[in-house]
């Protein structure tokens, strides 16, 4: 497994609350996730260690899946030797790290594998509540206007039908390409008063699932109809389509390789 210029590769599976971080990646205005997760392994490690995310989560958005990768000369050594015991220093991370970021396993693997582009689908849920309580507040968004979830789930069929997704990016958004595959979209109801949306796709843009789910809540609310739904996808601009949601109640839920 090891690369020609003397590296060997390892993936982190992680999870983490995301409400006291600006984000998974180092931002020069606030603690992120990848900064504390870099800081770690670099104490561990005694070398300096850059992490390669799967994603990009934004603020105060959560991940119960994260997976990072990072490599390391061949004679780096932990704890007195080079054959790095991935199951120790999984549990030492965890040992370091703050209560609200967890270390899942290290694994070492293939060098061709990299985290963010090897990936082929993400999933992402979104939570929201129809009542007030307080146990759900930090991780669901509370909403009290009545929803038509029968019309909120034909519109998110209707996600599957594009492949340009513009209009759900945010505006300044340095991307190369707005094209998504998008292979599952719906509405799933946990209670008579909370919801999730789950979407799965190859990929997504900045910002893209809390912009679909305020403009799904549109539908939802009778404020656009599916027609109108699919004018704002055709026509790629990011002030036709709905507000973006708030990002306490987004979570990373898993990522296939």
């Amino acid at each position: 497994m090891m690369q020609e210029n003397g590296l060997k590769r390892y993936f982190i599976t992680l999870s983490y609350d995301g409400t006291r971080y600006h984000g998974w990646q180092i931002q020069p205005n606030g603690e992120s996730v990848q900064e504390r997760l870099q800081g770690a392994l670099s104490t561990l490690l005694r070398e300096e260690i850059t992490v390669t995310g799967a994603g990009r989560t934004d603020a105060g958005v959560h991940a119960r899946m994260m997976v990072a990768h990072f490599d390391l000369p061949s004679n780096c050594k932990f704890e007195g030797t080079e054959d790095i015991n991935c199951q120790q220093l999984a549990y030492k991370l965890n040992k370091l790290l703050p209560y609200d970021i967890a270390i899942q396993k290290v694994e070492q693997v293939s060098s061709d594998l990299h985290a963010r582009f090897s990936a082929t689908s993400r999933t992402y849920h979104y939570y929201i509540h129809t009542v007030k309580d307080p146990f759900r507040r930090a991780y669901s968004c509370e909403l009290h206007y009545p929803l038509d979830f029968d019309k909120m789930n034909e519109a998110a069929k209707v996600l599957m039908e594009y492949e340009d997704f513009g209009a759900f990016c945010k505006s300044g958004a340095d991307v190369k390409t707005t094209l998504c595959q998008v292979t599952e979209a719906r509405w799933i109801q946990t209670s008579p008063e909370s919801w999730y949306f789950e979407i799965t796709a190859n990929r997504f843009l900045r910002n893209m699932v809390r912009a679909v789910v305020g403009t799904l809540i549109e539908v939802g609310r009778g404020r656009l109809t599916l027609d109108g739904f699919r004018q704002v996808i055709e026509g790629k601009q990011r002030t036709e389509a709905g507000e973006s949601m708030p990002g306490h109640a987004l979570f990373l839920e898993d990522i296939k390789y």
